[in-house]
């Protein structure tokens, strides 16, 4: 017995009709053939804390660990956006100051404009439900014509609450995060750059996501969410 032990979990509602459907338009967003002129990308966006060195830390020495001050200095937080296409190997991961319904906006237009998807005829965009991941975002932040051609290219696809674990881009900001991201940082420049020169190499080096979970998956192993129907 260890009970100090503990692990974070999304733990969703048993017999949830909403959450299964969502699910499952996932799911099956999935398992679409790849097709450039009906990409599937994911999204996510996580914030980074801004951390400044009180002390110059420690080096590395034989027999010895790195050591770090535990006093720092906070300088804000940051950002980081991480749109990925699992089939196709492509990543880019935008910083910003903040995470509004405008900010999203802007996002997704640099997403549609991107030169990669100029000549697709729709991008089906997977996300998690955050209010403000929506195409009413869309209308806060340009002219209506503009709004409603960028929703146009658009077909968005919501995970359902407690099931952000579906989303392809959430594995690829931890991975962004162990790789990168997982020490103090002070400005938002350097996390910029560091984790565009991330995403710029894996997308050279073609690096996939190979998703195995699918719908037949889903409705054996997590049968006990779906509603019991009485004939």
């Amino acid at each position: 017995m260890k009970p100090w032990r503990k692990q974070m979990w999304c733990i969703p509602p048993e017999q949830d009709a909403a959450f299964v459907c969502n699910m499952e338009q996932v799911l099956e967003v999935y398992k679409r053939p790849y097709d450039p002129l009906r990409p599937v990308v994911c999204m996510d966006e996580q914030p980074k804390q801004l951390i400044a060195e009180v002390s110059q830390p420690v080096a590395t020495a034989p027999g010895q660990p790195a050591r770090i001050d535990y006093e720092y200095i906070r300088e804000g937080v940051c950002t980081v956006w991480m749109f990925v296409e699992p089939l196709g190997g492509w990543r880019s991961v935008p910083v910003t100051e903040t995470k509004t319904a405008v900010d999203w906006a802007h996002q997704v237009k640099g997403l549609v404009d991107d030169p990669r998807y100029v000549g697709a005829e729709r991008i089906t965009l997977v996300c998690d439900n955050l209010n403000t991941h929506s195409l009413g975002s869309l209308y806060q932040a340009f002219e209506p014509a503009e709004a409603l051609r960028i929703a146009k290219k658009l077909e968005l696809v919501h995970t359902p609450k407690h099931g952000s674990w579906l989303n392809v881009a959430e594995s690829e900001l931890s991975v962004l995060t162990r790789q990168c991201l997982d020490r103090r940082i002070d400005q938002r420049e350097t996390v910029a750059a560091e984790a565009g020169t991330w995403a710029r190499d894996r997308t050279r080096r073609q690096i996939g996501v190979e998703w195995h979970f699918t719908t037949a998956d889903a409705r054996t192993k997590l049968k006990h969410l779906y509603p019991k129907i009485r004939v």
